[in-house]
């Protein structure tokens, strides 16, 4: 979540850009030496080949590595992401690498650590339990709640030493997925499998990573999902793709799975902290509890900590999509100025009502709320590290969001057709 304060805003979308510019520059070098390398032996095997609901599964496996590392994941946790579908998992069938004989030449290439991630990744059943065992377990106004509840509870550990168990929030959370894991079937051997409660947490974010990457209108249709609320409870086979493009109704979901991973997080804070009052202040990790992984907050929804209303998810939506197709000089650009403005109060929480709102701003001379408007837009799309609406890539948003940014701060637009043509440096 940047800072309030407009220097501190600045700084903070500065780092963004920085961290995001190796990967929109191609200089996968720069992020991890071994990552070209990583991505030529995926290429090797036929990943590039595969479709994947909005491209190619080498696409779709390069963008989550790209989003979990501008989500400071760590290392192993991002190498999961790259090749976390390598032996085929409960949603897909893309086993580019044999389970059976795939897992040294896997762990060769991204170490014991990130492979293990990957193989568990593959085995467990992600749907029941992301969704049956933990999401649909909440109400929206519930996970408000605890996510308030938690940041007292939290607080009052750290600066009091106080612990209570008994608090709502964690007892609930504590029968869901208890402080030593959790017990699945092994989607292929009906076999028990361990979970950890901090590798949950973990395929818990890989899934936000993973859905806000790929879902958009095609899946809407589907599944049926014309509430919102992502069920996966309809089934219209006959769903032609890829369908209008338009943005889907995955936000709702997303937040919500943020706001459980939220509630893990901070109960893990809490466990520690308790089990290091008993060790007289003493931290000793509990590496069957995967202790030694790091649980990092995604910057989306203000750090995981808002969780949007699906109704108002859809109502954004289409006030949105209203906006930006057909004819502006029939429309006009105050009558989109309105749409976009009602699509944001709805909905704060993407990047580009901003950005298109910014270039209304542009184009009617109001510099100086053109360029908060790009900076909003810019701060959320590096946020975010994937488009939501993807029409076009999350590169090409990016710059052309920089573009507007840099005109406005020019207080400069063009005034004729190939001047607009014209546009694309960045500086």
């Amino acid at each position: 979540m940047p800072p309030s304060s407009s220097s501190s805003s600045s700084e903070y979308l500065q780092n963004l850009i920085d961290s995001a510019r190796p990967f929109l520059r191609g200089e996968l070098e720069s992020i991890d030496k071994n990552l070209p390398s990583l991505v030529s032996v995926l290429r090797s095997v036929g990943a590039g080949e595969c479709w994947h609901k909005h491209g190619s599964f080498l696409d779709h496996l390069t963008d989550i590595y790209r989003i979990l590392k501008l989500w400071k994941s760590p290392n192993p946790v991002s190498l999961c992401g790259l090749f976390h579908s390598a032996y085929s998992n409960s949603y897909v069938n893309l086993a580019i690498f044999d389970p059976s004989t795939g897992r040294e030449v896997v762990r060769g290439h991204v170490g014991d650590e990130a492979e293990r991630l990957i193989h568990l990744f593959c085995v467990v059943p992600r749907q029941p339990l992301i969704h049956d065992d933990l999401l649909f377990h909440y109400s929206d106004l519930e996970l408000v709640e605890h996510l308030h509840q938690s940041e007292i509870s939290l607080r009052n550990a750290k600066e009091k030493g106080r612990f209570d168990g008994e608090e709502g929030w964690r007892k609930k959370l504590q029968v869901l997925v208890t402080a030593d894991g959790i017990r699945v079937k092994h989607i292929h051997s009906g076999e028990d499998v361990h979970v950890s409660r901090r590798v949950v947490a973990v395929f818990l974010m890989m899934t936000m990573a993973d859905f806000c990457d790929q879902l958009f209108s095609f899946q809407d249709m589907l599944f049926e999902n014309v509430n919102g609320r992502l069920e996966f409870t309809g089934n219209n086979f006959g769903a032609i793709w890829p369908g209008d493009g338009k943005p889907g109704l995955w936000l709702n979901s997303i937040s919500r799975m943020g706001a459980v991973y939220s509630l893990i997080v901070r109960e893990e804070e809490i466990f520690l902290e308790e089990e290091k009052k008993k060790r007289a202040g003493k931290t000793v990790l509990d590496h069957e509890r995967n202790e030694d992984i790091e649980l990092v907050l995604p910057p989306v929804f203000d750090n995981c900590t808002k969780v949007l209303d699906a109704g108002d998810q859809l109502v954004a939506r289409d006030l949105y999509w209203e906006a930006v197709c057909g004819d502006v000089s029939k429309k006009g650009l105050g009558r989109i100025e309105e749409l976009l403005v009602e699509s944001i109060e709805k909905n704060p929480y993407v990047g580009e009502p901003y950005v298109v709102l910014s270039q209304v701003y542009l184009t009617q001379g109001r510099f100086e709320e053109a360029e908060r408007k790009a900076e909003k837009g810019l701060t959320l799309l590096l946020e975010w590290g994937c488009p939501w609406d993807k029409r076009t890539s999350w590169e090409g948003w990016i710059a052309w969001t920089r573009v507007l940014l840099m005109k406005a701060k020019e207080k400069s637009w063009p005034q004729k057709s190939w001047g607009i043509l014209n546009l694309g440096l960045v500086k």
